[in-house]
């Protein structure tokens, strides 16, 4: 008898989990992007799984409403969103069409969505020293939550880690006398071990924070406030939301990733080191990171420009 979708989709992950070793972040992106293709077209099967199947579920997502947080109704989506739903379900398609389960990936004649990122994404000086005027000064003081999170967001701002290598680092994996932290390609999006340099202060914040977690015997880098459990996702987002709060100002954990590459490309101006500390396999992607470099940054090198040093 011949599988449903829904089976096959079952057997892609089981193989995309254990045959290619996929990270648990990535597996729950193909979830999130499949179901919300069967939501919306409850009705496709093998059989009729074709290019107009994919141009209505776009056609959907595009026009269907949606309620925020703050009761605001809301239609339509960003290219890049398109961009992440064509990416998750070509995949999906293609192993479809590899296993002979259907004749022919239907994005296979359609071009990918091209995103332009004009946007900032990094956070700004200020918006930093709100953030951690709020750590350094909390009102009610757990000296290991305090740590915990000042060791955290230091990390964030001088190692520029995805948060996925954040909560998955092991007490292993800091080297504080060779001043060295490991991501490791099974924790990592690119399945590649790297390196990072600690910086100075956060050398310090690590030195007083396990100082104050000695206590606690799982492996894992930061705990969660009882039960010598790992912080979890759920928690590390609780910590965004309060300091968003008390700091009034709207961030997320992933501007920091791109505040670390758009500061340090500012220091060293060499993109190349950058891309090794970001853990990137195509420099492309790099540059991606820092699109909007300040027109301000360009200032002194326009000015070095002499008749005089001309090729």
């Amino acid at each position: 008898m011949r599988k449903t979708i829904d089976e096959l989709f079952k057997d892609y992950l089981i193989e995309t989990e254990f045959v290619r070793k996929a990270r648990e972040e990535t597996l729950r992106g193909y979830r999130q992007g499949y179901a919300t293709f069967r939501t919306l077209m409850p009705n496709v099967t093998i059989e009729n799984l074709d290019a107009n199947t994919i141009v209505e579920f776009f056609k959907i997502l595009q026009n269907r409403k949606r309620v925020l947080g703050n009761g605001k109704i809301k239609s339509g989506i960003m290219k890049s969103t398109a961009r992440t739903y064509w990416s998750k379900l070509h995949n999906f398609f293609s192993w479809l069409e590899l296993n002979n389960h259907i004749k022919e990936n239907p994005f296979r004649k359609m071009r990918r969505p091209t995103v332009v990122y004009d946007d900032i994404k990094y956070l700004k000086r200020e918006t930093i020293e709100k953030i951690f005027g709020i750590l350094h000064n909390p009102k009610t003081i757990n000296m290991l939550i305090y740590k915990r999170n000042l060791t955290i967001f230091y990390i964030l701002l001088y190692c520029g880690l995805r948060r996925e290598e954040l909560l998955l680092l092991k007490l292993r994996d800091i080297d504080l006398e060779r001043k060295v932290i490991t991501i490791r390609a099974e924790n990592s999006k690119i399945p590649r071990t790297r390196h990072i340099p600690l910086h100075s202060q956060v050398i310090l914040c690590l030195h007083d924070y396990l100082k104050e977690r000695k206590d606690y015997t799982n492996p894992f880098l930061f705990v969660g406030r009882s039960n010598d459990q790992p912080l979890s996702l759920h928690g590390l987002i609780s910590i965004v939301q309060v300091l968003k709060k008390k700091a009034k100002v709207n961030f997320h954990l992933h501007q920091f990733r791109h505040t670390f590459a758009m500061n340090f490309l500012k220091t060293s101006n060499n993109i190349v080191k950058l891309k090794q500390l970001m853990g990137h396999s195509d420099i492309r992607m790099t540059l991606v990171y820092v699109r909007c470099l300040p027109t301000q940054e360009m200032r002194a090198d326009i000015e070095a420009m002499s008749i005089d040093s001309l090729i």
